[in-house]
């Protein structure tokens, strides 16, 4: 049983977070500009009823490592002015490969109204253990919001332990984890043990993570599929496993699908097609060729997201 503290945390994370969010792309105009209108747009479209309680913005598929300081503030407050007033949350991910830097975005972050920050593992440089905690404890004490842990090691070079995991957890504003580290074993030790309220960031380990006691999804495919993660997610917390798994098998073509190419691309792909707020992605990342399009519409098509497969331009 969880102490009277675990279970405000858990309580405290499903007030702030929601259960079902998607990691929103960053819209672009066809110049390659941030599309700041378009952002708003797609917020409230993605939040609409029975789709998402929230979105992360500045993370992965948002295109972070491609986007200014500014740009990160302009997609935030874009993002919350468009859903003040719906009781839906806008995270705002605060990554760097610099503690300095991520504390700089969290105060942003909290200057432009998010409701929570998503703080991943400092890339490329690889820190200890040690290094890792105290990064996590600056970022969450520089602001008084409540804090996701971002657990992706095959991004970030480095993964959170079970120890540094269950010592972060004693930070009243550390209260969650997104977890993409495949480790289910693991996963399991740390949710039993500190009462971090654990989130998907695999999306076809959505349903095997509820297994273990994870609470939500934090997703990609979200941004077309959040019906049917919702579904999901209340198929199995009723107790209706059986449906939850059909649910969980026909969104299988789509999640590989949508991760063949990176996600941000894939994902802007499916927008643009839908008339939508997206645009182009930015190098690195390149746009999705005819023939990588026409696979994954197929893909989606196949999971029963589109009535019917989507002819190409």
């Amino acid at each position: 049983m969880f102490s009277p503290a675990q279970t405000a945390k858990s309580q405290l994370a499903e007030i702030a977070f929601g259960r079902i969010l998607t990691a929103m792309v960053t819209p672009f105009t066809t110049a390659g500009k941030l599309d700041q209108a378009g952002a708003g747009d797609l917020a409230r479209w993605l939040c609409r009823d029975g789709f998402n309680d929230g979105v992360v913005v500045n993370g992965t598929t948002g295109e972070s490592f491609a986007t200014s300081n500014w740009e990160k503030a302009s997609m935030i407050h874009a993002a919350s002015m468009a859903l003040q007033g719906t009781g839906r949350k806008v995270i705002a991910g605060v990554g760097s490969g610099d503690t300095a830097h991520s504390i700089t975005l969290a105060q942003e972050a909290a200057d432009q109204y998010a409701d929570g920050l998503l703080v991943v593992a400092p890339y490329y440089s690889r820190p200890s253990q040690a290094g890792l905690l105290r990064h996590f404890l600056a970022v969450a004490d520089s602001t008084d919001l409540p804090v996701m842990l971002y657990d992706i090691p095959k991004r970030t070079g480095v993964a959170i332990s079970e120890e540094t995991l269950a010592a972060a957890a004693q930070h009243p504003r550390i209260v969650a984890v997104k977890d993409a580290k495949g480790d289910l074993e693991s996963t399991s030790r740390v949710i039993a043990e500190t009462g971090l309220v654990y989130y998907s960031g695999d999306d076809a380990l959505n349903l095997p993570l509820l297994s273990v006691g994870a609470s939500g999804f934090v997703s990609v495919v979200g941004h077309f599929a959040a019906r049917e993660l919702r579904a999901l997610l209340s198929a199995y917390s009723a107790g209706r496993v059986g449906e939850a798994l059909d649910t969980h098998r026909r969104l299988l073509p789509t999640y590989a699908g949508t991760f063949r190419c990176p996600g941000a691309a894939s994902v802007k792909a499916m927008l643009n097609r839908l008339g939508l707020p997206s645009g182009p992605v930015r190098l690195p990342l390149v746009d999705l060729t005819q023939a990588e399009l026409e696979r994954f519409l197929q893909d989606v098509h196949s999971s029963g997201l589109l009535p019917e497969p989507v002819p190409v331009q």
